[in-house]
């Protein structure tokens, strides 16, 4: 593995910061409410768009929230939808096996996690290893982050990245999976997917040091959000070449600043997701209508569109129940009916809507490392 940078004062101040929020996050959920598991399952369907959306496969965050089922999606044309099926087969196998005490993180598991993620396509030699030269590529614009090593030092480079990751048990949980990130897309050993698989690799290392709630935890969403910046920690970190002395201090820091900020979102998202369903469930109340319209409601107010299908399996009713509790929505302007029948599905209505406004602003986020943006948007040293 690359060499472990010695943490700054800053970092180590970090590391402090983001345990604390951590610790929140893990009492906010401790009581069962209503709206953990949606919580957590929608935290999944934003890291898988959030992965994706850096090599340029974009799709809607519903879409994405439908793989997680095998559903059909409604917009993401077939091609897209299957590299987003991929990711949620191999991030749902990460999740899983994280819980697996006999479970084994060697470059067998990173090879059949990178077959589950394209096995779509067998022109990208899914789960072998590149037969030649590759480069690190920014997918928006074509220029060349860095060179892989050579195709011939590949096998040998991943069985001592995963060889190194358990002699680290030591250091930080964040700071292992950040290195485990960072040292698979630049050996980058397969033809394609090295970037998922590296962030797939990252929420892994962190899964398995025992965090709670690991799909909380994962900045794949933040890293999608802040794809410019991801591109330019790696290009300065790289510097165009593989070198297994790189100075990695600044990817590290970049890492945690990701889990600063995704801690303070999920935060703010868990406050504002309680207080959605306090007054969803005093607009039911007021209108009469039952309970079980809750988690289409929330739903809605994500801007998922919403089938018939997806109601009758959250809702546990049958196709006439659910046809009657949705129309009730649509008359009460809670939902929207959008298309025929065949193809219908809804969406936020008016009065939702008014609601979702409703809602508190939430608090200005802090940035734990002001001076990361510029010193990014400096010239990369080459040299």
């Amino acid at each position: 593995m690359l060499p472990l940078p010695a943490l700054t004062f800053d970092d180590l101040a970090v590391l402090d910061e983001i345990a604390e929020a951590r610790a929140v996050i893990v009492e906010r959920l401790r009581a069962p409410r209503r709206w953990t598991g949606r919580l957590r399952r929608t935290a999944v369907a934003r890291a898988i768009r959030g992965s994706n959306s850096i090599e340029g496969i974009v799709v809607d965050l519903d879409d994405a929230d439908a793989s997680i089922d095998d559903e059909a999606p409604l917009s993401a044309d077939e091609r897209t939808y299957a590299e987003i099926r991929g990711y949620r087969q191999a991030l749902g196998y990460v999740l899983e096996m994280a819980e697996d005490p006999a479970f084994r993180l060697d470059a067998t598991a990173l090879r059949s996690m990178h077959f589950m993620m394209l096995s779509h396509d067998l022109s990208k030699g899914p789960g072998r290893y590149r037969p030649g030269d590759i480069h690190v590529v920014d997918e928006r614009d074509g220029a060349t982050v860095c060179t892989g090593p050579d195709a011939d030092e590949v096998a040998g480079l991943v069985d001592t990245l995963v060889h190194d990751l358990e002699a680290h048990v030591d250091a930080d949980a964040m700071v292992r999976a950040a290195m485990a990130h960072l040292g698979l897309v630049l050996i980058h050993p397969f033809r394609d997917g090295n970037g998922r698989m590296s962030r797939a690799l990252q929420t892994l290392v962190l899964a398995r040091s025992g965090i709670a709630h690991p799909e909380l935890a994962s900045i794949e969403e933040w890293l999608g959000a802040n794809t410019d910046d991801y591109y330019a920690v790696l290009a300065h970190t790289a510097r165009g070449r593989w070198d297994p002395e790189a100075d990695t201090g600044l990817w590290v820091s970049f890492c945690l600043r990701a889990h600063h900020m995704q801690a303070q979102t999920v935060l703010r998202r868990i406050a504002r997701t309680d207080e959605l369903y306090s007054r969803l469930v005093d607009e039911l109340e007021a209108r009469h209508l039952p309970e079980r319209m809750l988690d289409v409601l929330y739903s809605g107010a994500l801007r998922f569109r919403v089938r018939r299908s997806t109601y009758v399996a959250q809702a546990d009713v049958d196709e006439r129940t659910a046809t009657r509790d949705l129309r009730a929505l649509v008359d009460a302007d809670l939902l929207h009916a959008v298309g025929e029948t065949r193809g219908r599905h809804y969406v936020r209505g008016a009065r939702l809507d008014e609601i979702v406004g409703s809602l508190p602003p939430a608090e200005r986020m802090r940035d734990p490392y002001p001076w990361m943006r510029s010193r990014l948007a400096q010239p990369v040293d080459w040299r």
